[in-house]
């Protein structure tokens, strides 16, 4: 991978931990208008016809949002597009759901931090793939438990409902970015993201029908919230993570995208304190000190210990 590729690939990571960050907010907004499986059947919706277009303009300019000149002169197949984007939608649109849900008894930040998780998840995940894990990950698992502790359990020594199923959420999003990492090299990114959005969409829709009420009044309400996350957390950032993981290192991805838990605290206190929120934003200093544990222990286990061995002549 060339160095321009490689800046590439971390300029749309970065720009994906930025969206998603700010989306926390937007989602916990739309659980004070509508229902949570409603909100993600909405927001995925709106990403997978916001692509639309963008697929109508590559299938006549296949150039258009390319990654490289190889990726954009030869045939994709588009069955193994289909597949992944099958996939990759069971996946995002389970983990989503379980956030969504999970965001009604759980602030903006805790989410945040909870959901990059994942950060630490990823390369254990390799381990069943035959890839070796570090001894430094286990250090910075066992450093992220610790912060997790301070960060969610409560005088009473027990997690809270929501903190419970961000962290099951925290799963599943590791599972989609494993599977993205298999297959954004081998698929038609845009088309990719466009088929998991509408098979997430109808999972949240499934579900909203089974145990909530949808109506268009709900829709209405949380218009401005399901845009942002339809089209920027959707449509863009989710397509900018495809683009950005081709060809790229699953792990240090995982450690770009997990600024988004940073960016979430900072979004979540700033719209809290200007009234966009109603629900507390605040963090303690207990809560405080979890996060700091979990973000330097995702960035621990990114540092380059191998390389600090002495070479042998």
């Amino acid at each position: 991978m060339t160095k321009s590729n490689n800046l590439r690939s971390v300029i749309y990571l970065s720009l994906t931990a930025i969206i998603w960050g700010v989306a926390f907010v937007f989602q916990s907004k739309g659980n004070e208008t509508m229902q949570p499986f409603t909100f993600s059947a909405a927001r995925f919706f709106v990403g997978g016809f916001v692509l639309i277009p963008i697929l109508i303009i590559k299938y006549f300019h296949p150039r258009f949002l390319a990654d490289n000149d190889e990726i954009a002169v030869k045939a994709v197949p588009v069955k193994t597009t289909v597949i992944a984007g099958v996939l990759c939608g069971i996946a995002l649109g389970t983990a989503s759901v379980l956030q969504q849900y999970g965001m009604k008894f759980t602030t903006v930040g805790k989410a945040g931090f909870i959901t990059a998780l994942y950060i630490i998840l990823t390369p254990i995940f390799g381990l069943f793939l035959g890839k070796k894990c570090h001894f430094t990950v286990w250090i910075g698992a066992a450093a992220a438990v610790g912060g997790l502790y301070l960060l969610c359990i409560t005088d009473d020594f027990s997690l809270s409902a929501g903190d419970l199923l961000v962290l099951l959420c925290a799963v599943f999003f590791t599972v989609q970015i494993m599977l993205i990492d298999y297959f954004a090299p081998k698929t038609n990114g845009v088309l990719l993201a466009c088929i998991q959005f509408f098979v997430s969409a109808l999972i949240a829709l499934v579900l909203a029908l089974i145990f909530e009420t949808p109506s268009w009044e709900q829709i209405q309400s949380g218009l401005i919230s399901i845009l942002y996350t339809g089209v920027m957390s959707s449509g863009v950032a989710y397509t900018c993570q495809i683009l950005g993981q081709r060809n790229f290192n699953p792990t240090i991805a995982a450690m770009i995208m997990s600024l988004e838990s940073v960016i979430s605290a900072v979004s979540g206190y700033f719209a809290y304190s200007l009234g966009f929120l109603n629900t507390d934003q605040t963090l303690t200093s207990m809560q405080l000190i979890g996060c700091v544990i979990m973000f330097a222990a995702v960035i621990f286990v990114q540092l380059p210990f191998d390389r600090l061995k002495p070479h042998k002549d």
